[in-house]
């Protein structure tokens, strides 16, 4: 029993465990020291976890992979592009662009749901082939109508003897939204464990005094964050992490979408996002719209990935206005497929452990590669490969796993 159940674990968490082996090795070889490798980390899961926690409903919905988020990616950088254009910086233009990119992203979310409702169980390649036929609307959009049809007239906006938007949009200028989150509250990993802890351990303490909360768990969570802050203060530990430090706005933006992950799940509307993604037909029968259903989880992930790529660009500084959203869809996917997840089934955990997984390997894989094969672009062809192989593992996987269970479930059917 043993045997299989640790064959069972293995072979549901082989992707997982391949990109541990493959982090360690990568680590190893690339010759960088730990804390550069945190701070350099910290920064990329600040950017990149909100997109693709932004995965998990419509993977719950029985979806897959939305890769149609590249279309919720280029509604926020339409946004971004009239902060710009209006000269409107800091924390308040960020809300804006978070404001104006909730219709435009749900308008194309809606859109994407219908056309989808057409392509039921060819989902995710419907969702990619959408994205590039969105692409050249884009294209249309910022070279010809933008700078020609609508006038742009911030300075460096529109590109120099022609028409068109530039190729890159600055954001760290004076009304630009560089920082706008990432620069709220930023402090050192050892003083953000510290206040993490003592906040759970308060609000542990006071669900267990309102009888809101299990005993026994509410009392090992507050062990546990109480051995972290414990554990960051041993100078060994701290010093991994001494280069790096916490956006705690960012932090606290991601957790709360992971706690409106978690509460909508346990909504009428999450628990009908659970019953279509288990079986269609069943859920129809029990009266649940399906069509509409499936919808809502789309714009629900397109909105969200909007709103992912303004912290996404909002960290980076500028963003490259003709290609800075075309690999959002296939990274976001990828990642969370290395944190455990498949198309069936993902959680906020395993979203967050793929992000931190994958882009672990995109910091030490260019390195590596450089030690041992002399050339970095062996590294960055690796994460290439990777990118596309972990996603065609996880699905050569899933339609395994699908053609086991039909045999096995045959044997029990002839005895019937």
């Amino acid at each position: 029993m043993a045997k299989k159940n640790i064959r069972t674990i293995l072979r549901e968490n082989a992707v997982t465990i391949m990109f541990v082996v493959l982090c360690i090795i990568g680590l190893y070889f690339s010759g960088q020291s730990v804390s550069f490798v945190m701070y350099e980390l910290f920064g990329r899961i600040s950017r990149n976890a909100f997109l693709v926690l932004a995965l998990i409903i419509p993977i719950i919905a029985g979806m897959g992979i939305n890769f149609a988020v590249t279309i919720g990616a280029m509604a926020a950088q339409i946004s971004a592009l009239w902060i710009v254009e209006w000269g409107i910086g800091g924390l308040g233009g960020f809300m804006l662009a978070v404001l104006m990119t909730l219709p435009i992203a749900a308008v194309f979310g809606f859109l994407i749901g219908k056309l989808l409702n057409k392509m039921k169980g060819q989902e995710m390649i419907g969702g990619l082939i959408l994205g590039y036929f969105a692409n050249g609307l884009y294209q249309l959009l910022f070279l010809f109508i933008f700078g020609n049809i609508i006038p742009l007239n911030a300075p460096g906006l529109v590109i120099k003897g022609s028409s068109g938007v530039a190729n890159t949009i600055n954001l760290a200028s004076e009304n630009g939204i560089k920082y706008a989150l990432d620069g709220m509250l930023r402090m050192p990993v050892k003083d953000a464990v510290y206040w993490a802890a003592g906040i759970g351990i308060a609000i542990m303490l006071i669900l267990l005094a309102l009888k809101k909360a299990d005993r026994k768990k509410a009392i090992n969570s507050c062990i546990a964050l109480a051995l972290a802050a414990g554990l960051i203060t041993i100078p060994a530990v701290n010093e991994l992490f001494s280069l790096a430090s916490v956006p705690t706005v960012t932090f606290i933006v991601i957790l709360m979408l992971c706690l409106f992950n978690n509460a909508l799940l346990k909504t009428k509307l999450g628990q009908q996002f659970r019953a279509v993604g288990q079986n269609r037909v069943v859920a129809n029968a029990a009266g649940i719209n399906v069509d509409r259903t499936r919808v809502i989880a789309i714009m629900i992930s397109t909105v969200l990935a909007g709103w992912g790529q303004l912290i996404f660009v909002q960290n980076m500084g500028s963003f490259q206005t003709y290609g800075a959203h075309e690999q959002v869809g296939l990274y976001a996917g990828a990642a969370i497929l290395v944190g455990g997840a498949s198309i069936k089934k993902a959680t906020n955990g395993q979203a967050l452990l793929g992000t931190i997984l994958f882009h672990l390997l995109f910091i030490v894989a260019p390195a590596a590669g450089k030690n041992i094969f002399g050339d970095a672009a062996v590294g960055e062809y690796f994460r290439v490969f990777i990118s596309y192989g972990v996603i065609a593992l996880a699905l050569v996987m899933h339609t395994w796993r699908g053609v086991k269970k039909k045999k096995d479930k045959q044997p029990e059917m002839e005895k019937a």
